[in-house]
């Protein structure tokens, strides 16, 4: 019998697992539509040559004398992990969108390894995967490329034969081509800070020399501590546990690219632009004030560099809190203040900074991590992710990927999050949100849409795919509420 192994659990890692409530489970969740069947057991074929190669998703947690560890499990099945799952009759998006609902709303089983797929039968005229990993195996944008890693660039799937050495990055490498090539200058940035990061790391008292290294970093920190917290609006509800999910039609990447050049910005910009929108329509239609001072979301930012491949999981990432400009009413002045807003972050350590304090926190006791963490999620309403994928089509045992959606889980006090992901040629917007705060996740697609159409119209642009029509407009002078502003 082979000796079962132990390895201690990260700072970060264990912050994230800590940070997992009833309210909040600390899941990255995606759903996979593909235009043709899966055979279950190609499924599992697949699985087994390429997801679990990585022995993380083959441990489970334990904690033995007040440490937690990745430990393997020696029951591991695939069988445990893998579902097969059927919707009723001629089931639409509705009955999708329910079912991925009612599973992102259900804790995973700690007892195992924690990630599930379940495997949507007949749905389209293809099929579906819903896929659940939990936040402390690895980020949301590694657990993106485990994903992808699946699949292939053709129909016929490339199954090389294993090498002794470096096989991960063989599996890796055309994912890693294109990831590389998607870099943006804002992630380039992040990259070239983490380098100072890594190596302060490395050396004993790395936190605490990381706030006294430079006046930058200890401002910063400074910042993100006296920041207020974010204002009281319907967004900020206590939560109930149970989630709805949504996803929008498909915007054509290309009509992005060409907004974002007109209006002198970039790709992320617009992007950020149309989610400031569709939250602003919503506050108007719940009749709501708008705060004088905008809102903040939680965007997460890389620090491990897209072109190293991902021989070991793990959470490399911080997050950075950005203000959406929601009390501006024209399209243009949005744009402009969240390219201002965008490039003073870009200059910043506040990514760096919040990863060394998820570090912290998960070293210390888990009583102070989730004070600390219920004051940094009291200074956002909204979680959002932004990340390219690939540039062309891919397949999954010779099944074309049809449409991903990918979601990070939100944390604390938390309730919304939103999830932009480009794919062949489209950008799809996602979201979830809690149902104690009163939102209709379909409504909120439409506000979306509706947003970025109208910063097109604004930039002067032709649409290559035309705007379809939506709801009405709604007032643009609402009423103001002025926010506290810091001590």
């Amino acid at each position: 019998m082979s000796k079962i192994t132990q390895t201690p659990m990260s700072g970060v890692d264990l912050s994230w697992l800590r940070m997992d409530t009833p309210e909040n489970p600390m899941m990255v969740s995606s759903v996979l539509i593909f235009d043709a069947p899966i055979a279950i057991a190609d499924l599992k074929r697949v699985l087994n040559e390429r997801f679990l190669k990585f022995r993380r998703f083959r441990q489970r947690v334990v904690e033995k004398s007040g440490k937690v560890y990745w430990q393997d499990d020696a029951l591991f099945n695939l069988d445990n992990h893998v579902h097969r799952r059927a919707l009723p009759g001629n089931a639409d998006k509705a009955e999708l969108q329910a079912l991925v609902s009612d599973l992102n709303s259900s804790t995973m089983d700690f007892r195992r390894p924690l990630w599930q797929i379940d495997c949507v039968d007949n749905y389209q005229g293809g099929c579906a995967l819903i896929v659940r990993i939990h936040h402390c195996i690895a980020d949301g944008i590694s657990l993106v490329r485990v994903l992808l890693s699946l699949t292939d660039p053709t129909p016929q799937p490339h199954l090389p034969k294993p090498r002794p050495a470096r096989p991960k990055k063989a599996v890796l490498k055309p994912l890693n081509r294109w990831m590389h090539k998607a870099v943006s200058s804002a992630q380039v940035a992040g990259q070239q800070a983490s380098i100072l990061f890594q190596s302060l790391r490395s050396e004993p008292g790395y936190a605490l020399r990381l706030i006294g290294t430079a006046g930058d970093i200890t401002l910063d920190l400074l910042k993100l501590g006296l920041m207020p917290f974010d204002p009281k609006t319907g967004l900020r509800q206590p939560l109930c546990g149970r989630k709805q999910v949504a996803w929008a039609e498909a915007l054509n990447l290309n009509d992005v690219k060409r907004c974002a050049k007109a209006m002198g910005g970039t790709i992320n910009d617009t992007l950020l632009c149309a989610a400031t929108g569709a939250i602003r329509r919503h506050l108007l239609e719940s009749n709501e004030a708008i705060p004088d001072c905008g809102i903040r979301v939680a965007v997460p930012f890389n620090l491990r560099p897209l072109n190293q491949p991902i021989s070991e999981l793990g959470n490399q990432f911080g997050l950075m809190l950005v203000s959406l400009p929601i009390e501006i009413d024209g399209p243009k002045a949005r744009f402009q203040q969240i390219q201002n807003t965008m490039n003073e972050l870009k200059r910043s350590y506040q990514a760096q900074v919040t990863y060394s304090l998820l570090d912290l926190f998960g070293r210390g006791p888990d009583m102070l991590e989730r004070r600390a963490l219920a004051m940094l999620s009291n200074k956002a309403s909204a979680v959002l992710t932004n990340v390219p994928g690939p540039r062309e089509a891919v397949y999954l045992a010779g099944s074309k990927l049809r449409q991903p959606m990918f979601w990070v889980p939100q944390s604390g006090s938390i309730g919304i999050g939103m999830s932009i992901f480009s794919y062949a040629g489209n950008v799809y917007f996602g979201i979830t949100v809690d149902q104690g705060i009163q939102a209709c996740p379909n409504a909120i697609m439409d506000y979306f849409h509706n947003s970025f159409y109208e910063l097109a119209a604004a930039a002067g642009i032709e649409l290559e795919t035309p705007a379809k029509p939506r709801a009405a407009n709604v007032k643009t002078k609402p009423p103001r509420r002025k926010c506290k502003q810091p001590a």
